[in-house]
C-alpha cells in the first residue's frame, strides 16, 4: 500500500500535525483484553508497587501504537508504513485517578529515501518525560 500523500511534495523537515492520547486505567484493562497481555503491573497498583515500579504503568506495545498513529493519520493508509520501530526508555505511568496520563506525540519527516519512501523520526513523551527512543517509521508515499 502507498500513502495517499506525494513523495515529490514532502520535504526534510515536515512536521506531521501533533496528537495527544489520553490513557486511564480503563483504557489499560480494555487494551489487556485485546492484546491478551493480563500482566498484573498493568492494572494492579499493588502489585506494580512491589516490584518497584512508581504505579501501574501502560503497556509498552499500546504506548508504541499510540505514537505510530501520528504517522497512519497523516499518511492516510495504515499500510503504508513499511517498518516501525522503538525503544522504551520509560514507563507511562497510569495513576488511578479521572485524569489518567497522556502521551503526546510529535513526528518530522528526517530523510527522503529511495523508492517513494521517507523516514519518520517521532517523539513521544508522558508528563514531560520521553517515554519512546529511537522510534522511527519508514512510510511508502505515492
Amino acid at each position: 500500500m502507498t500513502a495517499k500523500i506525494a513523495y515529490d511534495d514532502i520535504e526534510v523537515g515536515t512536521e506531521l500535525p501533533a496528537q495527544s492520547f489520553p490513557v486511564t486505567r480503563a483504557t489499560l484493562v480494555q487494551y489487556a483484553g485485546a492484546s491478551g497481555d493480563f500482566n498484573p503491573i498493568h492494572w494492579n497498583e499493588k502489585f506494580a508497587l512491589e516490584v518497584g515500579l512508581p504505579d501501574v504503568i501502560a503497556h509498552g506495545m499500546f504506548t508504541m501504537a499510540e505514537a505510530i498513529r501520528v504517522v497512519t493519520d497523516w499518511a492516510g493508509d495504515p499500510g503504508a508504513v513499511v517498518e516501525y520501530g522503538v525503544r522504551f526508555t520509560k514507563p507511562v505511568v497510569v495513576p488511578n485517578d479521572d485524569k489518567g496520563a497522556t502521551i503526546e506525540v510529535s513526528a518530522k519527516v528526517a530523510a527522503k529515501l529511495d523508492d517513494n519512501q521517507v523516514r519518520v523520526d517521532l517523539l513521544a513523551k508522558s508528563d514531560d518525560q520521553k517515554v519512546l527512543g529511537m522510534s522511527r517509521a519508514v512510510v511508502r508515499l505515492a
